[in-house]
């Protein structure tokens, strides 16, 4: 089965990617990858390719970027917390719950 990207770029303040998988009406993104992309938008992937890192842990060069912090805050939107991904799955428009598309 192949999935189409729909977005890929700056997104509500970091790099992100959205893939859409039309046959099950699901979405998925990806926020808080790395600025080099090795995808574009209507690519199409299949499971098991490569679509990104995680991104840096400052991201810098955003507009009103709400992840960097000058003074190294310890606040929620401070850059201390280090590279990290979020991934929100969405079925019919509606956000679900990750693990239950994963066999852990």
């Amino acid at each position: 089965m192949e999935l189409l990207l729909l977005q890929v770029g700056e997104l509500d303040g970091g790099y992100t990617i959205v893939i859409q998988n039309y046959d099950l009406n699901l979405s998925f993104s990806y926020c808080h990858v790395s600025p080099i992309f090795t995808v574009f938008r209507g690519d199409f992937i299949k499971a098991g390719n490569i679509i990104s890192t995680v991104g840096p842990k400052n991201v810098y060069g955003i507009i009103n970027n709400p992840y960097k912090d000058s003074n190294r805050s310890s606040n929620k939107s401070a850059p201390l917390h280090g590279c990290h991904l979020h991934l929100t799955i969405k079925k019919d428009g509606t956000a679900v719950n990750p693990l239950d598309y994963f066999n852990l």
